[in-house]
């Protein structure tokens, strides 16, 4: 039986002992922000937060919780909805890169960009824009959310249908791995056959394999125009048309795609009436955001409406007049997540399915849900299959008269995204809220190989604990050991 070490509490001899090791002022206290995540449904311990300021540092705490088995928990921005960064048992030091932010270079003509992982989105725009390019990861939480926590979960976003997921935005990454030693991966390489991907393994790893300190990301040219158009479509068979027509028109140009439905609107005039809504109510719309190298991207928009009219792929909409409106329309998209919070979910889920399939999917969930009687508020990245699907109560009931139901319906809901062939998770990762996930819809020997890895890199679990593997995976007999 594979077995690893019982884990100590981060109690007051083992901080005196670490703190004997750090600068003055690397620890403090968790503040209650430290210790919950976004949706406020996990609430973890800690003994203290460390704040490292280089890459040394890190290595130093890693390398002293290693000698005295403490658990080691990794907090970006806080940003994480699925508990990766809570850890509810035992008493672990969680391990913050807030400090260690600083743009170590740029390299505009071979558009690369080294940072530390404790930078955030924001800030990284910011410092590409600087130097005339873009950074493409964008998500709603970018002014909180850090690279390395970004990196950590193969953060997804708005525009992975033109560039990819962080995973795909990332040329090298420097790490701590779990004995402390220092994992020096910054190369601007676009080409590197050297050996075993360890940049990809760590990417998503959500901090189980090792600590990211630093990231080589990849720029892009600046668009030379940009524009938007929010349409009225029938429903998701005809959205998924319109995107079809859409890049065989205009190409790589279509920067993102995203679906709402009616739900998006009408939580939104619910609870936040001060957000204008771009349309009356459609029950189904698109956003459709185009960046392009040449032309006029109004006139691009128009063209294409008016073909998708003739398909009777679109019924109605609007194109963005101006920079204003085109951030107005985003700034709508973006708020629909913190719309659901106020309403308050029963269960949210981040799933992704085939394209082909997408269609299908909603109208099955649909009507399996319907003698649920639940309100559901589907919308998302429709350009890359992946859709935030998530349950509410009916209109005068709280999400606390569900509680009973609430595994069921996930259930249901993730059972027909695997029987499409389908992830109940696309962006949001698995931590400690999606692992008996991984358990019921994982292939075994994908579970057992992730396994393999945890124990071969982190022979303690000193690493993020609990998050992602399975906990009877970990306890399986590894090759050559006996039972």
């Amino acid at each position: 039986m594979f077995n690893s070490p019982r884990l100590n509490p981060a109690d007051a001899d083992f901080l005196t002992t670490l703190a004997s090791r750090l600068p003055p002022d690397t620890l403090r206290a968790p503040e209650p922000r430290d210790l919950e995540e976004p949706r406020g449904r996990w609430q973890g311990h800690a003994g203290a937060v460390a704040r490292p300021r280089s890459t040394e540092e890190v290595a130093e705490i890693v390398r002293a919780a290693a000698e005295a088995l403490v658990p080691i928990v990794p907090l970006g921005g806080g940003t994480g909805l699925v508990g990766g960064q809570v850890m509810a048992e035992g008493l672990p030091l969680l391990l913050s890169l807030d400090r260690m932010t600083a743009v170590r270079g740029v390299w505009p003509e071979e558009n690369a960009l080294a940072v530390e992982a404790g930078a955030t989105i924001e800030a990284i725009h910011h410092a590409a824009e600087a130097a005339g390019r873009l950074f493409p990861l964008a998500l709603a939480s970018q002014g909180t959310a850090q690279i390395g926590g970004c990196l950590s979960t193969n953060a997804g976003g708005v525009n992975v249908l033109r560039y990819g997921t962080a995973r795909e935005l990332c040329l090298g990454i420097e790490a701590v791995l779990p004995d402390g030693s220092i994992m020096h991966g910054l190369k601007r390489l676009r080409k590197d056959n050297t050996g075993y991907d360890l940049r990809g393994l760590l990417i998503g790893a959500e901090g189980t394999l090792g600590i990211i300190t630093g990231a080589m990301l990849k720029l892009f040219p600046r668009p030379a125009a940009t524009g938007a158009a929010m349409v009225v479509v029938p429903g998701p068979a005809e959205a998924l048309s319109l995107l079809a027509l859409a890049r065989d028109r205009i190409g790589e140009g279509v920067s993102a795609f995203e679906l709402i439905g009616r739900n998006g609107y009408a939580f939104m005039a619910e609870t936040m009436p001060d957000v204008r809504l771009p349309l009356p109510l459609p029950d189904w719309s698109v956003l459709i955001d185009l960046g392009l190298s040449s032309g006029d991207p109004a006139a691009v928009l128009e063209d294409l409406l008016a073909e998708a009219m003739e398909r009777e792929l679109v019924t109605d909409g609007v194109i963005a007049a101006s920079e204003a409106q085109r951030q107005a329309f985003w700034a709508f998209r973006e708020s629909i997540p913190e719309a659901n919070r106020r309403i308050g979910a029963i269960s949210s889920h981040d799933i992704s399915v085939p394209l082909s399939r997408l269609a299908d999917f909603i109208a099955a969930a649909e009507a399996a849900l319907t003698p649920a009687g639940v309100r559901i508020n589907c919308f998302g990245h429709v350009g890359d299959g992946n859709l935030h699907f998530n349950l509410f109560p009916a209109e005068g009931r709280d999400r606390a008269d569900y509680a009973e139901q609430a595994a069921g319906l996930a259930r249901l809901v993730y059972d027909l995204v695997a029987e499409r062939g389908g992830a109940f998770s696309a962006e949001h990762g698995v931590g400690r809220a999606r692992t008996d996930d991984v358990a019921h819809y994982g292939d075994p020997a994908r579970i057992a190989a992730m396994a393999a890895i945890k124990r071969a890199l982190d022979p303690s679990g000193i690493l993020n604990p609990g998050v992602m593997i399975p906990p009877a995976a970990l306890r399986h007999a590894a090759p050559g050991q006996s039972e």
